[in-house]
């Protein structure tokens, strides 16, 4: 459906972007933009609302909050990779919407974060920090990334940006494990039914999966269990796909190592045993928080309208709604 059939009372269609329209290059005319980053009062009615650019790191209630008055919404478009902020006032749109994600934004910046989350946990980087601190030299043998075993889960387009971030570091092997199994110019892509097979081989584990039904709690008792002493989980997917309590089990027995952007709960509250577990490092959920994010999302957010506003088919589809 194009843009011209919804439109407010003037006939132009309704935008809310998250944000003002004068700070993105290249919008189409044709379309009548509202802003709106999440605050309490709407900037016009939800029903007028053609196009729905979600308001980014705002949490679902404020994701969700105005779906249930779009009455005309035609798509919902996110600035994350990931979609579950937004899934649970699915049900609340008419049939036929166009649900976006915002691949190619956030594959750059997560994949740099993935490797740095790495290199700091094998080379001891925040044990050093602490030394600092201390005015201690704290000098030793550490671990490296080179001739280790990696095990990619969750073979997205960001996965796949993790795997080209690695590529000089020569790593013994790399692989990975998506939905379906496919074959890729750098190997074959495995499912999560060979997890049992992987987990024990690998020395460093990067969670990279979307959360949804089949990934929530994916990494539990049994998939910690499945790795070889002294690994390293690395989570810059989503908190839910951790079982915390599984994990924390196994970061306090000294067995595993861990490396998280994404907790569970988050943001991750002050007096939880996850913050001194032993051996885990820690960051805010910043993987995609760089300078690289606004120019790329307003890159895409221009390029989404110019194709809503000239009736062509949008990019990066994930869901329509039934």
């Amino acid at each position: 459906m194009t843009a011209t059939k919804t439109s407010d009372a003037t006939g132009t269609p309704d935008v809310w972007l998250p944000f003002p329209a004068d700070e993105i290059d290249g919008l189409p005319e044709g379309l009548n933009y509202r802003f709106w980053d999440g605050g309490p009062d709407y900037p016009a009615d939800p029903a007028d609302c053609a196009f729905y650019i979600v308001p980014y790191m705002k949490g679902a209630e404020v994701a969700v909050r105005p779906l249930g008055g779009m009455a005309s919404v035609r798509v919902v478009q996110t600035l994350s990779a990931g979609i579950d902020h937004v899934e649970p006032g699915l049900g609340l749109l008419p049939a036929g919407v166009r649900l976006c994600n915002a691949k190619g934004v956030h594959e750059a910046s997560t994949a740099e974060l993935a490797l740095a989350l790495i290199l700091a946990s094998l080379r001891g980087i925040s044990r050093f920090v602490h030394g600092q601190d201390e005015e201690e030299w704290r000098s030793g043998f550490y671990p490296a990334l080179a001739d280790k075993s990696v095990l990619i889960v969750g073979y997205g387009s960001i996965g796949s940006a993790i795997e080209d971030r690695l590529a000089p570091f020569e790593c013994a092997r790399v692989a990975r494990v998506a939905r379906s199994a496919r074959t890729t110019a750098r190997g074959p892509v495995h499912t999560l039914d060979d997890l049992p097979e992987l987990l024990p081989e690998a020395d460093v584990v990067v969670l990279s999966t979307p959360l949804n039904p089949s990934t929530q709690g994916l990494v539990g008792a049994d998939f910690l269990a499945s790795m070889r002493d002294g690994a390293l989980l690395v989570n810059v997917a989503r908190g839910g796909v951790v079982d915390t309590a599984a994990l924390l089990a196994e970061l306090e027995s000294g067995r595993l190592y861990a490396a998280l952007d994404v907790t569970d709960p988050e943001p991750l509250p002050a007096g939880h045993p996850l913050w001194h577990a032993p051996h885990v490092l820690i960051t805010p959920h910043v993987g995609g928080s760089t300078s690289a994010f606004l120019p790329r999302a307003k890159r895409l957010m221009a390029g989404q309208l110019n194709r809503f506003a000239a009736g062509e088919p949008l990019r990066n589809v994930v869901r329509t709604t039934d």
